[in-house]
């Protein structure tokens, strides 16, 4: 943009690591609102997020990508192939690790990707407040004979312990560049795709257990009606029946709980009224079809 102030930094930044590190946590709190859905379940994330932050000294652009791991189905194929594309994509990469979790071949099995790439990498110690401040120093020593990290910065996403501190190594390691997202704008995905995420992000939470990642959101129909007030028609797709009567619940009380809790934070996105209706339909094995796949969002040409 033209109008850019001399000396603004820019650039676009790849969140990377295991499943359940906190890694949309991180990023939900530094874009200071929720795009990326949060779980206590690995391989939440499937799409590369974008949010977008916005100073007015600089605009860093970060990519969430899906938890890097062994994949089981075409749908693992994508969300891995998602994760290392990024890695060639951006100016800096964090590298997210659980302060809780022992070094293992997860881990491993990243840091020999991260060796093909040139790009810096800062090492994101998050969830520091469950481990004791001593161990913390072994825990950096361990990670550092494994790989040669540009900046190593231990945080608390969820309570934000030491996440300015990381926002402002990140902006130090920018190099001048134009603002590429106004101001006001906290990511690239259309609306209708957070509202999918947030709806799914509640199936999740919800079913606990009994529902795999086998779920995807579909939005039918998303407008708004002469009451001021906006429609969202939604379907949710699983593998099987048995999921299916479980999302739906007794006498419909499951849909109903996960439309009610949907609603709330679709409300506060958008800003207005949301009339939410849901509805389950059962597409067997889709995460293995790539017809489904295609069709559920997940369009392995555009990466």
């Amino acid at each position: 943009m033209n109008n850019t102030p001399k000396g603004f930094k820019s650039g676009f930044v790849s969140i990377i690591g295991r499943p359940n590190v906190g890694k949309s946590t991180l990023l939900n709190y530094v874009i200071g609102q929720k795009i990326a859905i949060m779980s206590d379940k690995p391989q939440t994330t499937r799409n590369k997020i974008q949010g977008v932050y916005t100073s007015n000294e600089s605009q860093v652009v970060f990519i969430d990508t899906p938890g890097i791991h062994k994949p089981k189905h075409k749908l693992g194929d994508f969300m891995m192939k998602v994760a290392q594309n990024t890695l060639r994509e951006v100016d800096l990469i964090l590298y997210v690790v659980d302060a809780g979790e022992a070094f293992g071949s997860g881990e491993e099995f990243i840091i020999e990707r991260l060796k093909e790439t040139k790009t810096p990498v800062f090492l994101v110690i998050n969830k520091i407040d469950k481990v004791q401040p001593d161990d913390l120093l072994g825990i950096i020593e361990t990670y550092r004979t494994k790989f040669d990290f540009t900046e190593v910065i231990p945080v608390s996403a969820l309570q934000g312990s030491n996440v300015p501190t990381l926002m402002e190594q990140i902006v130090d390691h920018l190099e001048e560049g134009p603002q590429y997202y106004p101001s006001d704008q906290v990511t690239d995905h259309p609306e209708r795709f957070i509202v999918a995420e947030l709806i799914r992000e509640k199936v999740l939470h919800l079913t606990r257990e009994e529902i795999p990642h086998s779920v995807a959101v579909v939005i039918e129909q998303m407008k708004r009606r002469d009451n001021d007030m906006i429609y969202i028609g939604a379907t949710i797709i699983v593998e099987r029946t048995s999921q299916k009567g479980i999302i739906i619940g007794k006498q419909g009380s499951m849909l109903r709980e996960v439309g009610k809790r949907a609603r709330g934070d679709i409300e506060a996105l958008l800003g207005s009224k949301v009339f939410l209706e849901l509805w389950v339909k059962v597409q067997k094995d889709w995460r293995n079809k790539s017809t489904h796949l295609r069709d559920y969002g997940f369009k392995e040409d555009e990466y």
